[in-house]
């Protein structure tokens, strides 16, 4: 890990942290309450290019794999939409594991009911009357995701049936093409129909071309992100208790033995240099490509976490990278759990 000094300025307004807010901790609750609209009323007058973050419409068919999780029994519509995820057999679907499993009313993280909740399929729009919206028959979540963390961020979805709507399904890589794909400078795609500019929803699928970037680089970005914000309550305490400063040095260097990093080896980091570009919330689950050299392509990552914005309780549009599980890490557990079931 590298090391964090002590900063000594400090700049309280660039605090950036992946934890999602409490109050999209899950993204089924967030729709489920009526938040989703709220947010999307609230940004009617935005000046926003209409697009997922830096990115454009899909061509109608162009990302056939992909498809919307839906809250039952509600309208057909962005409203209802609360994830992504990718279509791996006819009737398997891969998604990420905090799209499924949330917090009760007690605090207590469990798996939501697959009656809860329907897979669209085949379409691009999310309208009624379009595409094919599946019941589900069972969850399986990875066993190691924990609800208060983002490590293993993968599940799967078993429908009921085979959609009846023209549809392709999508190949994962083993742990050796993992690493081959896992590279700086990779040419990645994702796809959804999470927030675009100005928190606005959208109704067409869209897409943004984006890179792998090292899991070094992103860790170090925000674990320094991390250190302003840290260093600002130590000087605050140091200062209340009389500490000098050699002192709060001492504080600060066994604090940091205790740091994690926040893109474990389950994570990809893909995003652009420039930022401004890739997924924002309501992606989650939604497949993160990589198009191969006879045109097809593979799945590398699944959208999970990436840097906030406190004020709007959404993506920090300007973030440089996101985080996505890293799929060849598990193929494995999605053998064994199809097999099994």
């Amino acid at each position: 890990m590298a090391t964090l000094a002590l900063p000594l300025a400090l700049n309280a307004q660039t605090l950036e942290l992946p934890e999602t807010p409490p109050a999209q901790a899950s993204p089924f609750a967030f729709a489920e309450s009526g938040a989703k609209a709220e947010a999307e009323a609230a940004a009617q007058d935005a000046d926003s290019a209409g697009r997922v973050i830096g990115g454009e419409e899909a061509a109608e068919g162009a990302w056939p794999w992909q498809v919307a999780l839906l809250i039952a029994g509600q309208p057909q519509t962005v409203d209802a939409q609360f994830c992504g995820g990718s279509m791996v057999l006819d009737t398997w679907v891969l998604t990420a594991a905090h799209c499924i499993h949330m917090q009760d009313p007690n605090g207590v993280y469990r798996d939501l009911a697959p009656q809860a909740i329907s897979v669209l399929v085949g379409t691009n729009e999310i309208a009624e009357g379009k595409g094919d919206a599946v019941p589900v028959e069972a969850i399986y979540r990875h066993p190691g995701y924990e609800g208060s963390e983002f490590d293993n961020d993968i599940a799967l979805i078993k429908l009921s049936r085979a959609p009846n709507v023209p549809y392709q399904t999508i190949k994962v890589p083993d742990a050796e093409f993992g690493d081959l794909l896992d590279q700086p400078g990779v040419r990645t795609v994702v796809t959804g129909w999470g927030l675009i500019e100005g928190a606005k929803r959208t109704e067409m699928m869209r897409q943004a071309e984006i890179q792998m970037l090292s899991r070094d680089q992103c860790n170090q970005v925000m674990l320094e992100g991390r250190a302003k914000a840290a260093a600002e309550g130590l000087s605050y305490a140091a200062k209340a208790f009389g500490l000098k400063e050699s002192e709060a040095e001492k504080v600060w260097q066994e604090l940091i033995t205790y740091v994690r990093e926040p893109m474990t080896e389950n994570m990809i980091c893909s995003g652009t240099f420039g930022g401004g570009k890739g997924s924002c919330s309501g992606d989650s689950g939604g497949p993160l490509v990589v198009p191969l050299e006879d045109g097809t392509f593979i799945q590398a990552g699944i959208v999970s976490w990436g840097l906030s914005n406190q004020a709007t309780q959404s993506c920090l549009e300007t973030a440089q990278f996101s985080a996505y599980t890293r799929v060849s890490n598990y193929l494995p557990w999605l053998d064994q759990t199809i097999n099994a079931n």
